[in-house]
């Protein structure tokens, strides 16, 4: 069963979780063995090079690498991330890479400001920022119309499968805040979007999902800069976020939903 743990934080919606704080500096060698399924949620994203993504919910930058390989040195990835201990080794892992291109911004998906619309975002366990519409609406807001996105990470298995769920709690319990909709992770994400597929992995207890931002969608309504929202071009970030390359306007698909069962 794929398990990564959550990375997010939920902020103004709840109380920190300490996990963030204490397994910061150790959370990419503990986690190392997931990184397979890492890349196989950022294999599902297509991109193009000079496309400009979003990792939301970065945490310590474990997949930030991956998508500037499909995204090459004309093309931008823009990290949010809530915890100031996991970004800081995020921080040190893009200077120490020299990734000129790669953005980290401090703030909740509720509150980021991107000032140019991108052409993606990954959603790579970060189960409490997927129960939350209003996040979802704002990094939705941020993409360009038609743009892809993809999310993934644990479920619960099937209920006959009593042991493989008790494990499944214990390993997410300090990253995630509550368990609500653990059954469906998508379920308000596949509201906003369009073309939606999803795929279950690891004999349940975990998925892929692929969909996109219709091509009509309408910014997000913003009432003016709350206190602590961050800009991808504010002091946290490492670089300077790359335009979205120019794209002519998407045609609008027809709303699909699909769910497959893989082991």
């Amino acid at each position: 069963m794929p398990r990564t743990a959550d990375k997010n934080l939920p902020g103004r919606h709840g109380k920190r979780l300490p996990a963030y704080q204490e397994h910061a500096c150790t959370y990419s060698r503990t986690t190392r063995v997931f990184q397979t399924y890492r890349r196989t949620v950022v294999d599902a994203l297509p991109l193009s090079a000079g496309d400009v993504v979003l990792d939301v919910g970065c945490g310590t930058g474990l997949c930030c690498g991956l998508l500037r390989e499909k995204v090459g040195a004309r093309g931008g990835v823009v990290g949010i991330e809530e915890s100031p201990e996991m970004l800081a080794v995020a921080r040190q892992n893009a200077t120490r890479a020299g990734w000129r291109n790669v953005s980290l911004v401090e703030s909740s998906a509720e509150d980021a400001r991107i000032p140019e619309r991108a052409d993606a975002a990954l959603f790579c366990a970060v189960h409490d920022i997927l129960q939350s519409p209003e996040a979802l609406r704002n990094i939705l807001g941020s993409l360009r119309p038609g743009a892809w996105v993809a999310a993934g990470g644990g479920k619960w298995a099937p209920r006959l499968m009593l042991a493989a769920n008790a494990y499944i709690r214990s390993q997410h319990a300090p990253y995630v805040r509550s368990f609500d909709g653990f059954d469906r992770p998508w379920r308000h994400l596949e509201r906003l979007t369009e073309d939606v597929r999803v795929r279950e992995v690891g004999f349940g207890g975990g998925y892929l999902m692929t969909a996109r931002v219709p091509a009509g969608a309408a910014p997000p309504v913003r009432s003016g800069d709350r206190p602590g929202q961050a800009a991808a071009d504010s002091p946290a970030s490492t670089g300077a976020t790359t335009s979205p390359a120019s794209v002519s306007p998407a045609t609008r698909a027809p709303r699909k939903s699909a769910i497959t069962g893989a082991t």
